[in-house]
This record gives C-alpha cells, structure tokens and sequence, in this order.
C-alpha cells in the first residue's frame, strides 16, 4: 500500500465529506488515466496511487482506522491495494462506477470493466480480553451468527447483460456516437442471478447460520483497537467473496494495574513504621508477583520504577515499565496503648518534620503551574 498520506494524495482535507473525496479522486483519475496518459508509467502509478486513497477514505471504517492509527492499522487483512503491483483490471472493476459508466470512443479507449466481483458485508464483534490475555497475546473461539450461501440455492446467467456484468448503450452527439458502459441493474454487475433459492433463504440465496471461528489477538492491543480478519465475514451471492470480519477490542478493568498506553501504575500502601525503617513489600505483576525494596526515609508518593514489567507494544517496540506508587498509610483506629506509644515519640528529635529544599518546592510548583 502506498505509504503517502491518501488526504494529501487527494489533496482534501481531514474533514472533507465523502462528495468531495469522491470529486478530488475522480479528478485525479481522470488526469492520470493509462489511456490519456499512454505507456507513461508515473502517472501509471499516481493512478493506482490515487486509487488506493480512495479505497481507504471511501470506506467509513477504513478511514477510521487510518485516521487512528495512519499505516500500522493492526490486524492487517483487507487493508486495501497493494501499491505499485496492484491490477489495473481491480481498480476499473472497483471503481469504475466513479467516473458514470466505462467510456470508449470519443472518451477513454478500449477498456471493458466486465463483470464485478461482489464482496458480501462485514461482521462487526466486540471481544473483551483481560490484562493478562492482552499482555501474552491469545487465540480465542468466536460464535458468529452470518449469512452464507444457502445449500440449494442456485444461480444462472443474467439475462439483461448475458453475465457480462454490464449493459452497453450508445447515444448520439454533436460530436458523434458516445458508448457508455454501466453496471448491469438486474444482477448489479455479478453476471448472475438467483434462479432457485434454498429453504429459508433471502432473496440473494443466503440463509443465518451459527460458525465458530479461531481469532488470535496479537499481545499489546488497546481499548478500541479494530482487527481485520479478511474473508471471515458474510458470504456474498453467487461468485461473490465473503466480506471481513471486525473485531473490536474491549478491555476488562484489572483490580490492581492501571494501564497507560504500554505502562503499568500500582498504589502500594505501607505503614509510617515500614516508611521510617524500610521493608519489603510484594507488587502485584501481570502474571506473578514481584518483591520490591522500600528504603528507609521513604516519603509518601514516592515512585517505583520496575523496567520491562510492563506491556508489550502491538508493533514490538519493546515492553513499557510498572510504576509502583508508595503510598504512607496514616492509622485512624487506634488503641489505647499504641496511642500512648506514640505520644512517647511524638516529642522524639526522630519524629520531628525535617523538610528538604525539595520538599518545599511544592508550592513554586503550584505557583509555575497556576501562573502566579
């Protein structure tokens, strides 16, 4: 796929409505046509280029996804064109309809768009996964309720186009004859129709059926990330190919990890005692536990960093890091003898507040902050 921003290909904007894409690609198309622009291989390439935008800002989800992610959409699978080696029969057969009808004669040469393949429709399905499935990566069972062709449903020859897909009419001008090619309104452009339907079938010959499908989920991915599994989707009448199935991503909350982007945040509470002497305290893991030192002195608030012990990035850039928050839990319910042994050091030169330059930064902090 071409690498180039399809926007700036186009040359709209982000907000650009569907009619204007529509408008700058057919422009575009027009302008680098193969017949107008004969064995002229770049401009051979800015329309396939061109075409590959317009696949992806053409489709609602496609562009969705480009315009969250750019080019490292996850999951793959139906991604659109494939740059340069892309066939010149895919884009006519696809996109034909954009310029009103194949032309040949006074306009655009000899090229027949023939018979379209039809893609039947995507299925769309939520999955939830836990932090520990999104840290390893996991492979897991789908039952989908989708539209396939129904056994006893068959299909004959068109009788509007004699399954060429299409119907030619040619119309008198002041400059002469003009030929116009346009998809076949009976079959729309499949070069067959339903001749016999299956028991339950719709009109296209599809009837609902219950399929399971294997779906693995690549380690890393986040809430709402979209995977593209191509051809998983609804069937498609007659030749046609199966739509894709999309899986969004869902993330169930853990009850001690926070999760930001690819690192981890854990509140770890200790007493002053542990605080004041230092301890070991056990930190929570994606899978496991960790034992983490506490230094002597350590104040409340006071950042842990454990390397690596985070989650791995979706496009293998490395793992992110778990930040344990120390936390320094005041008492509330107290005894009478430990209150009355903490009455004995509350004079203690130990117990008295010694304050840092740091600590006192606090307040030029607000104040750089606040503006003031």
């Amino acid at each position: 796929m071409s690498k180039r921003d399809p926007y700036d290909v186009l040359g709209v904007g982000r907000n650009a409505t569907a009619d204007e894409i529509k408008k700058a690609y057919r422009q575009m198309a027009i302008k680098h046509h193969p017949d107008k622009n004969p064995g002229d291989k770049a401009a051979e390439e800015k329309f396939k280029e061109a075409a590959s935008s317009y696949e992806i800002l053409s489709d609602p989800e496609k562009k969705a996804r480009f315009d969250r992610f750019g080019h490292n959409t996850p999951g793959g699978g139906g991604g659109g064109f494939q740059g340069g080696g892309m066939n010149m029969e895919d884009i006519f057969s696809q996109f034909g309809d954009i310029f009103g009808g194949g032309f040949s004669g006074g306009g655009f040469g000899q090229r027949s768009r023939g018979q379209r393949v039809v893609k039947g429709s995507n299925l769309r399905v939520r999955m939830k996964l836990s932090l520990e499935e999104i840290a390893q990566g996991v492979e897991k069972q789908l039952k989908l309720n989708k539209l396939v062709r129904g056994k006893g449903s068959e299909y004959s020859t068109c009788r509007t186009c004699n399954g060429q897909g299409q119907v030619t009419r040619v119309q008198s001008t002041f400059i002469g004859h003009m030929q116009t090619v346009n998809t076949c309104p009976t079959c729309g452009g499949m070069g067959q129709t339903v001749s016999k339907r299956a028991p339950g079938s719709d009109e296209h010959g599809l009837v609902r059926e219950e399929a399971v499908v294997s779906v693995k989920i690549p380690a890393g991915v986040e809430e709402g990330m979209q995977l593209n599994i191509s051809g998983m989707g609804n069937d498609a009448p007659a030749g046609g190919v199966p739509g894709d199935l999309l899986v969004v991503i869902e993330e169930e909350p853990n009850a001690d990890l926070k999760r930001d982007g690819h690192d981890l945040h854990y509140e770890a509470f200790i007493s002053v005692i542990d605080a004041a002497l230092g301890s070991s305290i056990e930190v929570p893991l994606v899978s496991g536990k960790a034992k983490v030192k506490v230094e002597p002195g350590t104040q409340s608030n006071h950042t842990l960093r454990l390397k690596g012990k985070g989650l791995p990035s979706v496009n293998h850039h490395g793992l992110g890091d778990l930040f344990v928050h120390v936390m320094v839990w005041t008492p509330t319910d107290l005894s009478k003898e430990e209150r009355g042994a903490l009455e004995k050091l509350r004079q203690s030169p130990g117990f008295q507040p010694k304050p840092t330059a740091k600590d006192r930064g606090f307040f030029e902090r607000v104040r750089e902050m606040f503006g003031n």
